[in-house]
Protein backbone atom coordinates (compact mmCIF):
# COMPACT_ATOMS: atom_id res chain seq x y z
CA UNK A 1 0.00 0.00 0.00
CA UNK A 2 1.02 3.20 -0.97
CA UNK A 3 1.23 5.77 1.89
CA UNK A 4 1.41 9.75 1.37
CA UNK A 5 5.29 10.11 1.96
CA UNK A 6 7.31 12.57 0.74
CA UNK A 7 11.11 11.44 0.53
CA UNK A 8 13.74 13.52 -0.87
CA UNK A 9 12.27 16.98 -0.18
CA UNK A 10 14.77 19.57 0.18
CA UNK A 11 15.09 21.87 3.31
CA UNK A 12 15.53 25.86 3.04
CA UNK A 13 16.50 27.53 6.65
CA UNK A 14 14.08 30.34 6.62
CA UNK A 15 13.13 32.70 9.52
CA UNK A 16 9.30 34.21 9.68
CA UNK A 17 10.75 37.79 8.92
CA UNK A 18 12.24 36.89 5.73
CA UNK A 19 12.07 34.99 2.63
CA UNK A 20 15.66 33.25 1.86
CA UNK A 21 18.13 31.92 3.44
CA UNK A 22 18.66 33.08 6.86
CA UNK A 23 21.07 35.93 8.55
CA UNK A 24 22.09 35.05 12.20
CA UNK A 25 22.86 38.71 12.52
CA UNK A 26 20.67 41.98 11.89
CA UNK A 27 17.45 40.30 13.32
CA UNK A 28 14.49 42.50 12.12
CA UNK A 29 12.88 42.43 15.42
CA UNK A 30 16.24 43.83 17.44
CA UNK A 31 16.06 48.07 18.76
CA UNK A 32 17.51 49.60 15.40
CA UNK A 33 17.72 46.91 12.92
CA UNK A 34 16.72 48.00 9.40
CA UNK A 35 13.77 45.21 8.25
CA UNK A 36 15.35 42.91 5.91
CA UNK A 37 14.53 43.37 2.32
CA UNK A 38 11.38 40.96 1.91
CA UNK A 39 9.48 40.63 4.96
CA UNK A 40 6.39 41.19 5.82
CA UNK A 41 6.63 44.66 7.59
CA UNK A 42 7.46 47.96 6.07
CA UNK A 43 7.91 49.71 9.84
CA UNK A 44 8.69 48.62 13.08
CA UNK A 45 7.28 45.47 14.53
CA UNK A 46 5.18 46.87 17.14
CA UNK A 47 3.30 48.36 14.30
CA UNK A 48 1.94 45.38 13.04
CA UNK A 49 -1.46 44.29 14.18
CA UNK A 50 -1.01 41.35 16.40
CA UNK A 51 -2.29 41.98 19.94
CA UNK A 52 -0.96 40.48 23.31
CA UNK A 53 -4.39 39.03 23.86
CA UNK A 54 -4.69 37.08 20.43
CA UNK A 55 -1.04 36.04 20.48
CA UNK A 56 -2.08 34.27 23.55
CA UNK A 57 -5.30 33.15 22.57
CA UNK A 58 -3.39 31.40 19.80
CA UNK A 59 -1.28 29.44 22.30
CA UNK A 60 -4.27 28.20 23.36
CA UNK A 61 -5.88 27.30 20.52
CA UNK A 62 -3.89 23.90 19.22
CA UNK A 63 -6.27 21.04 20.56
CA UNK A 64 -9.46 22.53 18.75
CA UNK A 65 -7.56 23.58 15.50
CA UNK A 66 -6.59 20.73 13.70
CA UNK A 67 -6.82 16.77 14.32
CA UNK A 68 -3.95 15.47 11.89
CA UNK A 69 -0.85 17.13 10.95
CA UNK A 70 2.00 15.71 8.75
CA UNK A 71 5.22 18.22 9.28
CA UNK A 72 9.08 17.80 9.30
CA UNK A 73 10.62 19.23 12.07
CA UNK A 74 14.26 20.24 12.35
CA UNK A 75 16.52 20.84 15.59
CA UNK A 76 18.69 24.09 15.53
CA UNK A 77 21.72 23.24 18.17
CA UNK A 78 23.75 25.40 20.28
CA UNK A 79 27.38 26.32 19.02
CA UNK A 80 28.58 23.38 21.55
CA UNK A 81 25.78 20.68 20.42
CA UNK A 82 25.78 18.06 18.00
CA UNK A 83 22.81 18.26 15.01
CA UNK A 84 19.97 16.12 15.80
CA UNK A 85 18.88 14.18 12.82
CA UNK A 86 15.42 16.01 11.05
CA UNK A 87 12.30 14.07 11.05
CA UNK A 88 9.43 14.03 9.31
CA UNK A 89 5.81 12.91 11.39
CA UNK A 90 2.14 11.94 10.55
CA UNK A 91 0.34 12.75 13.67
CA UNK A 92 -3.29 11.90 14.31
CA UNK A 93 -4.83 12.87 17.29
CA UNK A 94 -5.57 11.54 20.05
CA UNK A 95 -2.92 9.11 20.35
CA UNK A 96 -1.47 7.77 17.13
CA UNK A 97 2.05 9.02 15.37
CA UNK A 98 4.76 7.81 13.08
CA UNK A 99 7.93 9.24 12.50
CA UNK A 100 10.56 8.69 9.31
CA UNK A 101 13.62 9.95 8.27
CA UNK A 102 13.54 12.42 5.37
CA UNK A 103 14.48 9.65 3.47
CA UNK A 104 11.43 7.39 4.02
CA UNK A 105 12.77 5.43 7.25
CA UNK A 106 10.77 4.38 9.70
CA UNK A 107 11.84 5.27 13.50
CA UNK A 108 8.80 5.30 15.54
CA UNK A 109 5.10 3.99 15.38
CA UNK A 110 3.05 4.51 17.93
CA UNK A 111 -1.17 4.09 18.23
CA UNK A 112 -3.73 3.14 20.47
CA UNK A 113 -5.70 0.64 18.12
CA UNK A 114 -3.09 -2.27 18.98
CA UNK A 115 -3.12 -1.59 22.57
CA UNK A 116 -5.09 -2.98 25.34
CA UNK A 117 -7.68 -0.57 27.43
CA UNK A 118 -7.38 -2.32 30.94
CA UNK A 119 -4.74 -0.30 32.60
CA UNK A 120 -7.34 2.37 31.36
CA UNK A 121 -10.33 1.02 33.44
CA UNK A 122 -8.30 0.02 36.37
CA UNK A 123 -6.53 3.45 37.21
CA UNK A 124 -8.78 4.94 39.41
CA UNK A 125 -7.68 8.59 39.35
CA UNK A 126 -8.88 11.75 38.16
CA UNK A 127 -7.14 12.26 35.35
CA UNK A 128 -7.82 8.97 33.71
CA UNK A 129 -11.39 9.87 33.80
CA UNK A 130 -10.75 13.54 31.43
CA UNK A 131 -11.88 13.83 28.08
CA UNK A 132 -9.83 14.78 24.94
CA UNK A 133 -9.84 18.17 24.41
CA UNK A 134 -12.03 17.95 20.86
CA UNK A 135 -14.90 16.59 23.16
CA UNK A 136 -14.83 19.82 25.66
CA UNK A 137 -15.81 23.15 24.86
CA UNK A 138 -13.29 26.45 25.35
CA UNK A 139 -14.04 29.67 26.08
CA UNK A 140 -13.84 31.32 22.28
CA UNK A 141 -12.89 34.64 21.76
CA UNK A 142 -14.69 37.11 18.66
CA UNK A 143 -11.87 35.31 16.55
CA UNK A 144 -12.23 31.81 17.39
CA UNK A 145 -8.78 31.90 19.70
CA UNK A 146 -9.23 29.91 23.23
CA UNK A 147 -9.36 32.63 25.87
CA UNK A 148 -9.90 30.05 28.60
CA UNK A 149 -9.10 26.03 28.04
CA UNK A 150 -11.32 23.69 30.52
CA UNK A 151 -9.77 20.69 31.93
CA UNK A 152 -8.93 18.15 29.39
CA UNK A 153 -6.54 14.99 28.73
CA UNK A 154 -4.33 17.49 27.08
CA UNK A 155 -0.97 16.06 25.28
CA UNK A 156 0.15 14.35 21.95
CA UNK A 157 1.88 11.50 21.02
CA UNK A 158 5.85 12.41 21.32
CA UNK A 159 8.90 11.30 19.41
CA UNK A 160 11.91 11.47 22.22
CA UNK A 161 10.57 13.83 24.33
CA UNK A 162 12.01 17.31 24.96
CA UNK A 163 10.16 20.04 23.30
CA UNK A 164 8.22 18.08 21.31
CA UNK A 165 4.91 18.84 22.85
CA UNK A 166 5.52 22.40 23.92
CA UNK A 167 5.90 22.44 19.98
CA UNK A 168 3.08 21.30 19.21
CA UNK A 169 0.47 22.52 21.88
CA UNK A 170 2.78 26.19 22.98
CA UNK A 171 0.20 26.77 25.85
CA UNK A 172 3.08 26.74 28.38
CA UNK A 173 3.82 30.53 27.15
CA UNK A 174 0.89 32.05 28.16
CA UNK A 175 -0.99 29.91 30.36
CA UNK A 176 -4.55 28.01 29.74
CA UNK A 177 -6.29 31.33 31.04
CA UNK A 178 -5.78 35.39 31.16
CA UNK A 179 -4.09 36.76 34.55
CA UNK A 180 -5.83 39.62 35.69
CA UNK A 181 -4.22 42.90 34.95
CA UNK A 182 -3.36 43.39 38.40
CA UNK A 183 -1.46 40.67 38.85
CA UNK A 184 1.24 40.76 36.09
CA UNK A 185 3.57 38.78 38.11
CA UNK A 186 1.60 35.57 37.52
CA UNK A 187 2.11 35.75 34.24
CA UNK A 188 4.21 32.72 32.81
CA UNK A 189 6.25 35.18 30.28
CA UNK A 190 6.03 38.26 29.02
CA UNK A 191 5.34 38.93 25.53
CA UNK A 192 7.71 41.66 23.52
CA UNK A 193 7.55 43.22 19.98
CA UNK A 194 4.49 41.26 18.21
CA UNK A 195 3.85 41.28 14.37
CA UNK A 196 2.91 39.11 12.13
CA UNK A 197 4.86 37.62 9.51
CA UNK A 198 4.97 34.39 7.10
CA UNK A 199 7.48 30.98 7.30
CA UNK A 200 7.12 28.32 4.89
CA UNK A 201 4.63 29.81 2.94
CA UNK A 202 1.94 30.12 5.67
CA UNK A 203 0.94 32.92 8.26
CA UNK A 204 2.27 33.32 11.36
CA UNK A 205 2.34 35.56 14.87
CA UNK A 206 5.56 36.38 16.16
CA UNK A 207 6.88 37.48 19.25
CA UNK A 208 9.59 37.70 21.46
CA UNK A 209 9.15 35.65 24.97
CA UNK A 210 10.51 36.62 28.38
CA UNK A 211 10.10 33.38 30.72
CA UNK A 212 9.53 34.89 34.48
CA UNK A 213 9.59 32.81 37.87
CA UNK A 214 6.13 31.65 36.82
CA UNK A 215 7.15 30.10 34.18
CA UNK A 216 6.55 26.05 34.01
CA UNK A 217 7.16 23.92 31.49
CA UNK A 218 5.19 21.10 30.29
CA UNK A 219 7.94 18.94 29.93
CA UNK A 220 10.02 19.20 33.05
CA UNK A 221 13.81 20.46 32.12
CA UNK A 222 13.05 21.14 28.53
CA UNK A 223 11.45 24.36 28.17
CA UNK A 224 10.12 25.65 25.09
CA UNK A 225 11.95 29.19 26.18
CA UNK A 226 14.31 28.45 28.14
CA UNK A 227 15.96 32.34 28.11
CA UNK A 228 14.77 35.37 25.74
CA UNK A 229 13.24 33.82 22.83
CA UNK A 230 11.99 34.45 19.73
CA UNK A 231 9.24 32.53 18.35
CA UNK A 232 6.37 31.85 15.92
CA UNK A 233 3.04 30.47 15.83
CA UNK A 234 1.18 29.22 13.08
CA UNK A 235 -1.78 30.91 12.72
CA UNK A 236 -3.99 28.24 11.25
CA UNK A 237 -2.54 25.64 13.56
CA UNK A 238 -1.60 26.98 16.94
CA UNK A 239 1.64 24.92 16.59
CA UNK A 240 4.81 26.74 17.33
CA UNK A 241 6.97 26.55 13.69
CA UNK A 242 10.15 28.20 14.84
CA UNK A 243 11.98 29.28 18.21
CA UNK A 244 15.59 30.58 18.61
CA UNK A 245 16.93 31.22 22.14
CA UNK A 246 18.50 35.17 21.98
CA UNK A 247 20.85 34.64 24.90
CA UNK A 248 22.09 32.61 28.31
CA UNK A 249 22.95 29.43 28.24
CA UNK A 250 21.16 28.27 25.36
CA UNK A 251 21.29 30.73 23.10
CA UNK A 252 20.70 29.96 19.70
CA UNK A 253 19.42 26.90 20.19
CA UNK A 254 15.90 26.41 18.60
CA UNK A 255 13.59 24.53 16.17
CA UNK A 256 12.23 24.78 12.58
CA UNK A 257 8.92 23.14 11.61
CA UNK A 258 7.42 23.32 8.64
CA UNK A 259 4.06 22.18 8.55
CA UNK A 260 3.09 19.95 5.28
CA UNK A 261 -0.45 19.23 5.37
CA UNK A 262 -3.67 19.32 8.29
CA UNK A 263 -6.38 17.41 8.36
CA UNK A 264 -5.54 15.16 5.88
CA UNK A 265 -7.15 11.71 5.64
CA UNK A 266 -4.44 8.96 7.64
CA UNK A 267 -4.75 5.47 7.35
CA UNK A 268 -4.44 3.35 10.28
CA UNK A 269 -1.27 1.38 8.15
CA UNK A 270 0.34 4.35 9.07
CA UNK A 271 0.78 3.79 12.36
CA UNK A 272 0.78 -0.26 12.95
CA UNK A 273 3.36 -2.42 12.98
CA UNK A 274 1.28 -4.79 10.70
CA UNK A 275 -0.43 -3.79 7.15
CA UNK A 276 -3.97 -4.33 7.53
CA UNK A 277 -4.43 -4.11 3.44
CA UNK A 278 -7.05 -1.45 3.53
CA UNK A 279 -8.14 0.72 0.80
CA UNK A 280 -6.76 4.47 0.25
CA UNK A 281 -10.25 5.83 -0.23
CA UNK A 282 -9.46 9.58 -0.69
CA UNK A 283 -7.58 8.46 -4.10
CA UNK A 284 -9.59 7.48 -7.08
CA UNK A 285 -11.03 4.06 -7.34
CA UNK A 286 -11.29 3.43 -11.07
CA UNK A 287 -14.37 1.05 -11.64
CA UNK A 288 -14.21 -1.66 -14.58
CA UNK A 289 -16.52 -3.01 -16.56
CA UNK A 290 -16.38 -6.29 -18.16
CA UNK A 291 -16.43 -6.36 -21.86
CA UNK A 292 -15.61 -2.76 -22.06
Amino acid sequence: MSTPRQTGARWQEETPWQGGASSRSGAPWQRGAPPHEGSPWSGAPEDTAVHEESFAALCRSSPWRWETLRFSLHWVPGAQDRPAQPVRAWLRRPSDLRVETLRGHALYTSTSLERSRDDFYVADTPRSWLLPPGLVTPVYDDDGLVTRRPEAAYGDPVFGGGRWQAILDPVELVGPAPVPPYLPEQRPARLRSLAAGAFAKRRVWCATVEPTVRYRPVTAAHPLAPGPTRIAVDTATGVCVYSHVLSGPYAGQGHRLVVEGVDEYQLDDLFTREDFDLTDVSHHLPWRVPGH
